[in-house]
């Protein structure tokens, strides 16, 4: 594969999250997957909601340091993506998504959640980690976060583990040394649950925000946030949050009757206490 093939198919990744085949040619209308070009068989990206990852794989840290991922689940979330740092593009604009998303937010890694990249390219190395966590860093610009930010590599055997539960499919051209691949995001719980995904290189801030909220089992957000989960619906099949309509219109009626409510109790104290005026000045 050349270099310009190789472009062009990260393109076709990018139009498409190659997701599950029934989402993204229902009713068996489409190409279907027999007619793919061989690079981009059995390529894809189904996560299963609730799925438990093991958390005993060993990989090791951006400094070289021996670490198992449960190392990074603490009673906090975790924000998991799969990359390889030699991507000569598409890796670079997931990091970035993932980045630019969690910018938006007033949460902080290390505090209220944990970022982690996980390379699945056995071969790169802890050198190139660091590298790429130094660049996320000096995008995010926050450097008091540095502790929650970790770029993982590993061996074949924990690779497969790691995407085999989350079921990332990605291939290997052994001519053009570049891996195909999808795009996209994980939030797990602290237990290490699959609670959230979204597909491609650009995550919507507010999505990122209910999502990582739901994934912390209510610890982190405001008010606010609770009562946008309850208008908003996350949909597995398009990996988006949707409005519920009829969630909307149901607080909304809860807010007029209360209003009704309160200008009723407003209206009779002022009655009352003009009534208690008036016995006054009579005597």
């Amino acid at each position: 594969m050349t270099r310009s093939a190789e472009i062009l198919l990260i393109a076709v990744l990018l139009a498409r999250p190659l997701a599950l085949p029934a989402q993204t040619t229902p009713g068996g209308v489409g190409r279907p997957a027999a007619t793919m070009p061989p690079v981009l068989q059995n390529v894809g990206f189904e996560p299963e909601l609730n799925r438990q990852v093991p958390l005993d794989v060993p990989f090791q840290d951006e400094s070289g340091r021996s670490v198992q991922l449960r190392d990074y689940f603490h009673r906090k979330p975790v924000v998991l993506a799969f990359v390889y740092y030699r991507c000569p593009m598409l890796c670079n604009q997931v990091q970035q998504g993932v980045v630019g998303a969690l910018r938006m937010l007033s949460f902080n890694p290390g505090r209220d959640y944990e970022v982690v990249f996980i390379s699945f390219d056995p071969h790169d190395t802890p050198e190139l980690a660091a590298e790429k966590k130094q660049a996320a860093l000096a995008r995010f610009h926050r450097p008091e976060t540095v502790s929650g930010w970790h770029f993982l590599t590993g061996s074949q055997e924990s690779i497969d583990a790691i995407t085999r539960a989350a079921n990332f499919r990605f291939r290997y051209d052994a001519k053009s040394k570049l891996f195909a691949h999808a795009s996209g995001v994980m939030l797990l719980t602290a237990d290490g649950r699959i609670s959230r995904y979204f597909y491609g290189v650009e995550y919507p801030g507010r999505d990122m925000r209910l999502g990582l909220v739901e994934a912390s089992a209510g610890r982190i957000g405001s008010p606010i946030d609770h009562v946008l989960l309850f208008c908003y619906h996350y949909d597995p099949s398009s990996a988006k949050y949707s409005a519920t309509i009829l969630r909307i219109i149901r607080i909304g009626g809860i807010l007029t009757i209360f209003t009704i409510v309160g200008g009723i109790w407003i209206f009779r104290r002022r009655e009352l206490h003009a009534d208690h005026s008036n016995l006054q000045g009579a005597h």
